[in-house]
């Protein structure tokens, strides 16, 4: 006796489960050039696919390290107080502030290295937000998933917003377009 019911879930919506002889077994389909369809190797072609956007319309993203730029701020004007004083502080505080503006005023990078430099759970955030837009849009590899989305025009611009989306509200990143 064996029953098969697909997982609904939208991270891995090619997964199925088997049931036989009472034991459940779990199976993926292959893709076309024969690599199990995992979740990492779907986040791979996602972020790919931001990538490629990113670089068509030659986005360009300033990330803003403004945790960094207040310590550096504060450190200074502790710094400048255990030296100075009270007007060590006001010295100290300044020239952190400067320092520290200095610091977050940050240099504009391609987007697609940005993407490509982020930390895993950024990646999978990113990801989950791109296949908001993506929804059960189902692909084999990452040229079939670009031709479906770059053949698309709401698509497309659906997904480009999403990005921009991520990299303004989770990096506080600032978004500049060409050169």
């Amino acid at each position: 006796m064996w029953a098969c019911f697909k997982r609904l879930s939208r991270h891995s919506p090619r997964s199925y489960f088997y049931l036989t002889n009472g034991y459940y077994t779990h199976s993926r389909s292959a893709r076309s050039d024969g690599r199990a369809a995992t979740m990492a190797s779907r986040m791979d072609d996602v972020m790919q696919l931001c990538s490629d956007l990113s670089a068509n319309q030659q986005i360009k993203a300033a990330v803003k390290n403004s945790g960094k730029g207040s310590a550096v701020a504060g450190g200074t004007a502790f710094l400048g107080g255990l030296l100075g004083g009270p007007p060590g502080i006001a010295v100290g505080g300044a020239v952190g502030g400067l320092l520290g503006w200095w610091m977050t005023s940050g240099e504009f990078r391609p987007l697609p290295q940005i993407i490509m430099e982020l930390p895993p759970h950024q990646q999978q955030r990113l990801y989950a937000d791109i296949m908001g837009v993506l929804g059960s849009l189902d692909w084999t590899d990452l040229a079939q998933l670009t031709a479906l989305v770059m053949g698309n025009a709401t698509l497309q611009q659906q997904v480009t917003a999403a990005l921009l989306r991520y990299i303004t509200k989770e990096l506080r990143a600032e978004v500049r377009y060409g050169d």
